[in-house]
């Protein structure tokens, strides 16, 4: 209803701006007529102009009331600006031969005759404006591209943003307008991404180390696809390995968008994503043999002998071990000696802003220790019939998914990496030699998870993705202790149940 009063005054300056020309020569007209009182030499021609000039006023009336009922609808004019000024150039051309002949009394053939080897003239003279005139025609009634379009026209790609019965304009990449005669337009290959539908395919493709297992590049791709926002979920992406050659193994990663003029800045997303991943699977990328020789005679770098330092004091000033409540709240539940050795065997990995760590409510055994950076969690919870949206941030020293690696529980938040970061990935294994070495430990571990689950049982109620055996098993010492057990006995059989994220 708002959009009434807009729609009224649009159209009532439609019907001025097309109408005040033809009612102007009109009026004056009837205004000669009045003042001068022609004699019957002159009064032929003041009729032919009232007869011409009444008529084009109706036409644009006709014309100016079709595209008001379009345009209070909400609906595209049919005919494309070309068209429909050739149409209204025909039918004032037969207007006119009708005055000239019936009104005027002229005879027309001679003329039409002679006019013969001028509109061979006039034709060869106007053959680009003709051939573009009829290219724009046949591209509308072909409906080749739309305006808002994003296309491809030979080596030039950007979104329509007119076309008219001369050229047709694309706003490109570089927020340049490039006009096209529609001619050539016609003569050229035409790639339309917004049709049949705005999904869109892009390719991204990777050369990569031998070494590499092709399970897990494939799999490493496919997830790097799909933590990107912009990547649609259905078509689902693709992974392929391509062919082998001497300098490595191709890979081409294919998923699907819906924002074509965003192009470059989602390939940037998802295979900056990928690097991180492949990067810390230490998955190299594939080089030229004579990089390889270059690499050869180059001194080997010394491995930084302060990584595992810094692993450790990251590990140390963390929340990890220690505990978080009551009058001993910071104190460490570990000898440094343990939280060294345990720094020893845990994955310092860095990754990129928009990375996925986990999903709520997916199986998971590990947890994430923030060295660098910020980690984005989010808990979807219901309450009263409504789902609600629990936001935080873990900076620096923080612990992200604790409570599976604890408990075994589903993962009560999802966890998105902020910015570039620096963590700490403890698995469940790793944890299992920590206990096994510190019997205790465990059992001072299931007190404090225990009673910080008890104290949250009202809020993991509301986390539809945790059963209520879930909630028990996570609030009792028993359970939980038990848990942290079999964490010790997998690993004295080779076998950590559900180790991974």
């Amino acid at each position: 209803m708002t959009d009434t009063p807009m729609i009224k005054d649009k159209g009532w300056r439609l019907f001025a701006v097309r109408l005040w020309f033809p009612a102007a020569i009109v009026a004056a007209v009837f205004a000669a007529q009045a003042l001068f009182a022609p004699d019957e030499s002159v009064r032929p021609y003041f009729r032919a102009a009232l007869v011409f000039f009444g008529a084009v006023f109706v036409v644009r009336l006709g014309e100016a009331a079709v595209r008001l009922w379009y345009a209070g609808r909400r609906r595209p004019y049919p005919l494309p600006n070309v068209l429909r000024g050739l149409v209204l150039g025909v039918v004032y051309l037969l207007l006119l031969f009708y005055v000239l002949k019936n009104i005027l009394r002229v005879d027309l053939t001679a003329y039409l005759a002679g006019s013969a080897v001028l509109t061979m003239v006039l034709g060869l003279a106007f053959q680009g404006v003709l051939s573009n005139i009829f290219s724009g025609m046949s591209l509308h009634f072909t409906k080749s591209f739309s305006q808002g379009d994003w296309i491809a026209i030979g080596s030039h790609e950007g979104i329509v943003v007119d076309t008219n019965w001369r050229e047709t304009r694309l706003l490109d990449r570089y927020s340049n307008i490039v006009v096209l005669p529609n001619n050539v337009v016609a003569s050229e290959k035409i790639t339309n991404f917004s049709q049949p539908d705005r999904k869109a395919a892009l390719t991204l493709p990777f050369k990569l180390s031998f070494e590499a297992p092709a399970d897990d590049v494939l799999r490493l791709l496919l997830e790097a696809a799909r933590e990107c926002p912009d990547v649609i979920e259905v078509p689902a992406p693709l992974a392929f390995l391509q062919s082998y050659d001497e300098f490595g193994v191709s890979y081409l990663l294919k998923f699907w968008i819906t924002d074509y003029a965003r192009k470059h800045t989602i390939i940037t997303t998802v295979g900056r994503t990928a690097w991180y991943k492949l990067r810390r699977h230490r998955i190299e990328i594939a080089v030229s043999v004579g990089d390889k020789l270059r690499a050869l005679v180059r001194p080997a770098a010394a491995p930084a002998a302060d990584d595992r330092e810094a692993t450790f004091r990251d590990l140390l000033n963390s929340v990890f071990l220690r505990r978080q409540h009551g009058e001993k709240a910071g104190e460490l539940i570990a000898a440094e000696d343990e939280v060294r050795a345990l720094a020893a065997l845990i994955v310092r990995g860095a990754y990129t802003k928009g990375e996925v760590l986990c999903r709520q409510g997916e199986k998971g055994t590990s947890c994430f220790v923030v060295a660098v950076g910020l980690i984005h969690g989010q808990i979807a919870y219901e309450e009263a019939g409504k789902t609600y949206l629990s936001e935080f941030t873990i900076g620096p020293g923080g612990i992200f998914g604790e409570m599976s690696l604890f408990t075994g529980m589903p993962r009560t938040a999802t966890g998105v990496v902020a910015e570039e970061s620096e963590l700490l990935v403890i698995q469940a294994e790793d944890f299992g030699v920590l206990i096994d070495r510190n019997p205790a430990l465990a059992e001072e571990m299931a007190e404090i998870v225990s009673a910080r689950n008890e104290r949250n049982r009202e809020f993991l109620s509301k986390i539809k993705e945790l059963s209520a055996k879930d909630i028990q098993d996570g609030t009792n010492k028993k359970t939980v202790l038990e848990y942290l057990k079999r964490f010790v006995r997998g690993l004295k059989k080779g076998v950590v149940a559900g180790a991974g994220n």
